[in-house]
């Protein structure tokens, strides 16, 4: 996801600072450099990884239960409502392709295998897609709140990002300038659940948020509308092949500013937790 996003300034010394210095320090933008050095990639692919695979599998979960509790057991019945992140991973999409990206400084991004879920078994097939589409990102949402609040009760004094020197700007650092590696962790935790929630909800097949728009068209239109889910993925990696090849970067302008909204309010919650316990 660094290879995506990356901060751009600093956090203040006791906590992190009012919210017009949290939204300037979390800007973000496409693809870094490829320059980037490697150490620092592997240091951080040993943060993301762990973070993105959880994110993932939670969200893939939340859909399984979403469609049990609408009536279809199907995901169930097939053993797939675990966190084991065995049963849910993609050798290609959760691990190849993310790795690779990471690694090449491209978008990075990734899926896991796609929980089962028989529309027909639903109470209530149309909307019931909807609800079931709704719960991965809803997921992602619930645990970004839940990383915002333990980020607020873990946070060590004088937390920032390092000068880029020694740790590099992507880690964050304590007050004694060592790595503190816990927060770092929470900090791409929310990330990386922000982005997977948001990007998941983009209008394009077979994303959730195309379910949703396709329950929300009128008959006429559905059936054309869920034809497009079997050649959505292909369509998507060509848009963001040729989106980081030629530099459009179509996908920061999209999400660029939910993200750094999104940033803002939980890094602020994460802010007034700490003042709390502080």
């Amino acid at each position: 996801m660094i290879a995506m996003l990356r901060c751009a300034a600093s956090i203040s010394a006791q906590r992190l600072a009012n919210e017009k210095r949290v939204a300037a320090l979390w800007l973000y933008r496409l693809a870094l450099p490829i320059s980037t050095r490697m150490s620092e990639t592997l240091n951080l692919a040993l943060v993301l990884i762990p973070a993105l695979v959880f994110a993932i599998v939670f969200h893939e979960v939340a859909h399984g239960y979403a469609a049990k509790l609408l009536g279809d057991p199907t995901a169930s019945e097939r053993g797939r409502l675990t966190l084991n992140p065995i049963a849910h991973v993609d050798p290609v999409g959760t691990l190849v392709v993310p790795g690779a990206l990471a690694l090449l400084g491209a978008p990075v991004f990734g899926w896991a295998k796609p929980v089962p879920v028989n529309k027909w078994r639903l109470d209530n097939p149309r909307f019931g897609m909807m609800a079931v589409a709704a719960a991965g990102p809803g997921s992602n949402f619930v645990l970004a709140l839940v990383g915002a609040v333990i980020l607020g009760l873990t946070m060590p004094a004088g937390l920032g990002f390092g000068d880029g020197t020694a740790t590099g700007a992507s880690f964050l650092v304590d007050g004694t300038g060592e790595v503190a590696w816990l927060s770092t962790g929470l900090f791409y935790f929310l990330l990386v659940n922000i982005f997977l929630g948001l990007f998941n909800l983009l209008p394009i097949p077979p994303f959730d948020g195309s379910h949703i728009v396709g329950g929300l068209l009128p008959e006429r239109l559905r059936a054309g509308w869920e034809r497009l889910q079997g050649v959505g993925m292909a369509l998507l990696l060509l848009v963001i092949a040729a989106s980081w090849v030629f530099g459009t970067g179509w996908l920061g302008a999209i999400l660029g500013p939910p993200v750094q909204f999104a940033m803002q309010f939980f890094l602020g919650l994460a802010d007034s937790v700490a003042r709390l316990v502080g």
